[in-house]
């Protein structure tokens, strides 16, 4: 099939991508309502260094204990990633917040934390709908880890290491995401895809013949043509 065929296709039925992204433009527009300023939304982000004491007893060895402690404290950190994003810290968080006649469900303090991790040092940010109960939210994450951090390592099987604040909790505001920006485009462009597809399955299931060189791929000869009325 040549490239002109194609364009005669797409000509014969131009109107029908131009449906399906009106629709899509429709249903789009009252799911994400667009027109709307989205509601802010802010983080709070700390930096936590995680350590462990080297060992004190002089057993003879010519190894450095000290870099047992530091080489211990990286393999530590990705344990502890997982202890801060429990359902265990977040009770605990939850609870610390009551005391303070703050209402935060567990499950929602799960679902807004995110942590990260280089060498030692874990990142842990939260997002929340408002500043203020944000930075409650974030002191009480600093203090059920510098009060009860041994409580979790314990868990993990030592008792000899600790959790330092450098960082935070360090509060600002979090800008549109780029899934929110690009959605309705992404969306639109899609309905034009569709549309175009659907072009060629109709034509593909339409039985009409159409020009002069359909009919002798048939195998019929053509005595005659009637051009079209222009």
């Amino acid at each position: 099939m040549e490239v002109r065929e194609y364009g005669q296709i797409l000509r014969r039925r131009w109107w029908l991508p131009l449906v399906v992204m009106g629709l899509v433009a429709f249903f789009s527009a009252l799911q994400l309502r667009p027109w709307q300023t989205p509601s802010p939304t802010y983080a709070a982000s700390m930096r936590l260094l995680i350590g462990v004491l080297p060992a004190t007893d002089d057993d003879g060895t010519a190894y450095d204990p000290r870099y047992y402690a530091w080489l211990t404290s990286e393999y530590l950190v990705d344990d502890f990633t997982e202890v801060v994003r429990s359902e265990l810290f977040a009770r605990n968080v939850s609870a610390r917040l009551a005391e303070q006649s703050i209402t935060v469900p567990p499950g929602a303090i799960l679902g807004s934390a995110a942590t990260g991790k280089q060498h030692r040092i874990i990142s842990l940010s939260l997002n929340w709908g408002d500043a203020a109960e944000l930075a409650q939210i974030a002191d009480a994450v600093a203090a059920e880890l510098n009060e009860n951090a041994l409580l979790y390592f314990r868990q993990l099987g030592t008792d000899r290491a600790g959790v330092t604040l450098i960082d935070g909790p360090t509060i600002g505001m979090v800008g549109p995401s780029l899934r929110n920006r690009l959605e309705f485009p992404l969306r639109l462009l899609l309905g034009l895809l569709v549309g175009i597809a659907l072009i060629f399955l109709l034509d593909y299931l339409d039985t009409s013949v159409r020009s002069r060189a359909a009919l002798e791929e048939l195998g019929f000869v053509v005595i005659a043509e009637i051009p079209r009325h222009r």
